[in-house]
């Protein structure tokens, strides 16, 4: 792919979330769809109304907002949906929303230049005021258009749930009565947003609006997609990274009734027919003969080894404070500590499919889709059209951690190469099964870091320094350019690089191990931090151990230039009832314990308190999870507790099972037996505290996931003395 994100600078890139220099003012990009300012609204339908690139209103009196980011389960459609309907003053109950089509010019990702998708928490962040705006500029032209048909001062016209009304002459009308009028008159150049004081909405409670969809199954995801004559595409892709079909034998696949081809891609053998189970039956009886001459054949267990050799080697320094080797050379004592994680599967409970139809001049998609600029761009590449000629239709996800925005476009790519294939003859649905999710790639990658430091007199940390070994997500993306600097992949040192604690001497190096593995990694729920923010809190609490000191109390005492990460430590302490004991155990021999972390990824502030009863055996059990975070302004409080909630059992799972292992370059899990996801009999019991705040609101969908692995370790060691330094935690505590 020939695209490059050049054009916004890395350090808003990364610092997306934190909305201080990137919104976009009125009227500028937000009204481009009415023409920008001074322009009349325009009507899509016989009395619509439409102001912008955001608010559709209906002679109905429905109101749709048009959501630009993906809604896969994280809230995002009731989030964006709030921030229009509070300014607008609308009835809830008569606001709608549908997904965007792809157009960066109208619907970029603030927090990523010209670049449209869904990601890095940046949802309600970037458009916290764009679509304030939008609302406000709606209800303005609404407002202004009553006015001159009631010839009354638009001052004296209040608006409230839908309905727009003048006090004096005792005069009504609903948002539809006025859409007509308002769509002829000039958006406003300026509008004056409520006074938080004022919000009916924001921060109070909204039935999410993709619950009812969801519950009747009429929520529309890529597979309830049908099309005149589209077929299925089931693919035979090879068991190792990097091989390629040297010949296929397809006589017994022909076979199977209802078969419609079998064709061969750059990656595998895809077989179409008229429904997946036929697709599938015939896809298992090919024969193909691969060429693994440049494939991949690492084992996990050697990748371990080669990564524990290279962090005994210094290597590119991310973030320098003072000089930490000459302290640590200096120190009679130095703590050492190693922690290890493995590959993981995104393991979403949608896996990868796609629908995608060719025309003459044009490529239409329907897809859960993330990562709209990037995914244009790739077909419109391969196909050798204009983005713009290239349709994308955002629907539901069922889950995405990540997955759907693959820099590399590769499931779309996969079904635009089955598709050019068969000559474009027919539509075509993509489906991969579970196993096909699971073992064709794609990881958060695997990572070894390697800690040291040195203690002063008051037991505070005079030196820390950490070494971090693994893959890059960013090399050889269009990423690249924003998002590598020096060498230093942004994403594989954040949460360590930016460290707030107090330490004099604190050094942070990366060895990027690109060149020696092969295994396609990518961006996983919280990225960096799923490593960085385990290594740092469980390291930080082997140091308040060997210091003597309370594990909150020695944050604590690290965090005065960080107001923000000590309130919600304090806070989540406090809830849990930290330095107060807990209940014995009932059961004979049985221990418990209680551990802490506290974490920021992406301009969110979470810390958790976990509590654990481990059995005589080693077995364990979580029994509670103290959350408190601080998101800034809460736009959906209760959004923000399921994504808390929500995140917390995704990383539980991880910590406790969670593996990709590879021997000989193969995959060795396949699907939920072997990868488990948590069961509801295992989730904890969980409390989510939410910081009072004025601050910018920030992303919620990842960072409830870093402190939990962490917390969790450091729980099991209060209840059992022991460490542990590696993920998934599986049957460590049993051997």
């Amino acid at each position: 792919m020939k695209m490059q994100i050049t054009n916004v600078s890395r350090r808003d890139f990364l610092k997306a979330g934190a909305g201080l220099t990137l919104s976009v003012s009125l009227p500028g990009a937000l009204l481009a769809a009415a023409g920008g300012p001074g322009i009349a609204g325009s009507a899509t339908a016989a009395g619509d109304f439409t102001p912008n690139a955001f608010v559709r209103i209906g002679a109905d009196s429905t109101v749709t907002v048009l959501s630009k980011h993906l809604e896969m389960g994280q809230g995002v459609y009731t989030g964006l949906t709030t921030l229009v309907a509070e300014e607008l003053d609308a009835d809830w109950a008569q606001v709608v929303v549908e997904g965007a089509p792809a157009d960066a010019k109208r619907y970029n990702n603030l927090f990523w230049g010209p670049t449209q998708g869904t990601g890095g928490s940046t949802a309600i962040g970037n458009s916290f005021e764009q679509l304030r705006q939008a609302g406000a500029a709606a209800r303005a032209m609404l407002v202004q258009a009553a006015a001159e048909r009631w010839k009354v001062p638009a001052t004296e016209i209040s608006v409230k749930n839908g309905v727009v009304s003048h006090a004096k002459s005792g005069r009504k009308a609903r948002f539809g009565e006025l859409a007509e009028a308002a769509a002829a008159l000039p958006v406003p150049q300026q509008v004056t947003l409520k006074d938080p004081k004022n919000f009916s909405l924001i921060g109070r409670h909204v039935p999410r609006k993709d619950s009812v969809a969801k519950t009747t199954g009429t929520a529309q995801f890529t597979q309830d997609v049908k099309l005149p004559g589209m077929l299925v595409a089931v693919v035979a892709h090879p068991s190792r990274f990097g091989g390629k079909v040297r010949s296929v034998d397809d006589k017994a696949a022909r076979a199977v009734a209802g078969v419609a081809d079998v064709v061969t891609i750059p990656n595998g053998v895809a077989v179409l027919a008229g429904d997946y189970w036929t697709a599938k039956k015939a896809r298992d009886a090919l024969q193909v003969e691969w060429d693994e001459s440049s494939a991949y054949h690492g084992s996990s267990d050697a990748i371990l080894a080669d990564y524990r050799k290279l962090a005994g080697t210094p290597g590119l320094v991310a973030r320098k404070d003072g000089d930490g080797a000459a302290a640590l050379d200096k120190a009679a004592k130095v703590i050492e500590a190693e922690y290890a994680f493995p590959f993981l599967a995104h393991a979403a409970m949608e896996p990868i499919n796609c629908v995608m139809r060719l025309g003459t001049d044009s490529c239409e998609v329907w897809n859960g889709e993330q990562f709209q600029t990037v995914d244009q761009a790739n077909l419109a590449a391969f196909f050798g059209l204009k983005p713009e000629q290239v349709t994308l239709h955002m629907l539901y996800a069922g889950g995405s951690f990540g997955r759907r925005a693959n820099p590399m476009s590769d499931y779309l790519l996969e079904t635009a190469q089955i598709v050019k294939a068969i000559g474009g003859r027919a539509p075509v649905k993509l489906v991969w099964s579970r196993e096909d999710d699971m073992r064709a790639g794609y990881y958060r990658p695997a990572f070894l870091h390697r800690l040291r430091a040195t203690l002063g007199a008051d037991g505070k940390p005079q030196a820390w320094e950490q070494r971090i070994v693994g893959q890059s997500i960013i090399k050889g993306s269009p990423f690249e350019g924003v998002m590598i600097k020096d060498g230093i992949d942004a994403t594989s040192v954040e949460g360590a690089a930016n460290l707030p604690y107090a330490i004099p001497n604190l050094q942070i190096e990366l060895h990027t191990t690109n060149d020696a593995v092969k295994v396609p990694v990518q961006w996983w729920r919280s990225v960096g931090s799923t490593h960085t923010g385990h290594a740092t809190e469980v390291f930080l609490d082997e140091l308040a151990s060997a210091a003597g000191a309370d594990p909150v109390a020695y944050r604590m005492a690290l965090l005065g230039s960080h107001p923000r990460h000590a309130g919600v430590l304090k806070l989540a302490a406090d809830k849990a009832g930290w330095g107060k004991p807990l209940a014995a155990a009932k059961d004979k021999g049985a221990k418990r314990g209680r551990g802490v972390a506290v974490h920021e990824s992406f301009h969110t502030f979470v810390a958790q308190v976990v509590e654990v009863t481990v059995a005589a055996d080693g077995s364990f059990k979580v029994d509670r999870v103290v959350c408190a975070v601080d998101c800034g302004v809460a736009v959906n409080p209760d959004v923000i507790r399921a994504q808390m909630e929500g995140g917390i059992g995704f990383a539980l799972a991880a910590a406790l099972t969670g593996a990709v292992t590879l021997k000989d370059g193969v995959v060795e899990q396949s699907n939920f037996h072997d990868y488990p996801v948590l069961r509801i009999g295992e989730m904890p019991k969980v409390e989510v505290h939410i910081v009072p705040s004025a601050e910018k609101p920030t992303g919620v969908g990842e960072p409830g996931v870093p402190p939990l692995a962490p917390a969790l370790a450091n729980a099991l060691h209060a209840a059992t003395g022991k460490r542990i330094r590696s993920l998934p935690i599986a049957e460590q505590l049993k051997a």
